[in-house]
């Protein structure tokens, strides 16, 4: 029966996903979610307060799901690697899409806290540049907190600007990161550091090619 509540759970979250993505919060209909799950509208609500909380939850899904990064010879590598395994999320997974969608959009509600994902993206960023800050990664100047919310930043602006324009992702947050890190790493890492558009499918399977159900 836990089986079954988790699968349902998890089919709510992906069809409320999908709607949010594709209609926004304000016109998304609990009714077409249930559909789209192929739940009744109780079994929504068995999960789900409202409109509001399950909104939330696709939101904080974003910064949820595992694995978020491997363990790399580098900590500066682990800091690109997490934009781009996100970047590489969002056009594979519609949890992912939904979230961003909902993070980023201004409508009427404001109960709905935006401000979470950003602040775990910057919580997941700054350990990973005070570690490699310690272990002699970092140039002498570089602050480790200011990085994470720049990159944090500037992420969220070229998502907006790629899904708008219709561009590759992949390669505008690789671009980002091909010009951000060399001013903050020390030379000898900075020509390690693989920041290719195709790096966050490699790091996310690194045994294989993806098969992209993420």
């Amino acid at each position: 029966m836990q089986d079954r509540a988790v699968r349902t759970r998890r089919a709510i979250l992906e069809a409320a996903a999908a709607v949010f993505e594709e209609r926004g919060f304000d016109a998304a209909k609990l009714t077409d979610i249930a559909r789209l799950a192929r739940v009744t509208k109780g079994a929504l609500y068995f999960h789900y307060d409202s409109k509001d909380d399950l909104a939330q939850a696709v939101i904080d899904a974003q910064v949820g799901v595992e694995p978020v990064f491997l363990p790399q010879e580098f900590k500066a590598q682990e800091f690109v690697d997490i934009g781009m395994i996100f970047s590489h999320r969002l056009q594979h997974d519609v949890l992912m899409r939904g979230s961003a969608r909902l993070t980023l959009e201004n409508g009427r509600n404001r109960g709905l806290d935006r401000a979470a994902p950003y602040q775990g993206w910057i919580d997941l960023h700054t350990p990973l540049l005070v570690e490699a800050k310690a272990r002699g990664e970092l140039l002498p100047h570089v602050d480790p907190r200011e990085p994470a919310r720049t990159v944090v930043g500037a992420f969220a602006g070229l998502n907006v600007m790629s899904h708008t324009l219709g561009l590759d992702l992949d390669r505008e947050v690789s671009a980002l990161y091909t010009s951000v890190m060399p001013s903050l790493v020390v030379p000898a890492v900075a020509v390690r550091l693989d920041t290719a558009p195709a790096r966050g499918a490699r790091a996310l399977h690194p045994t294989g090619p993806c098969t992209c159900t993420c």
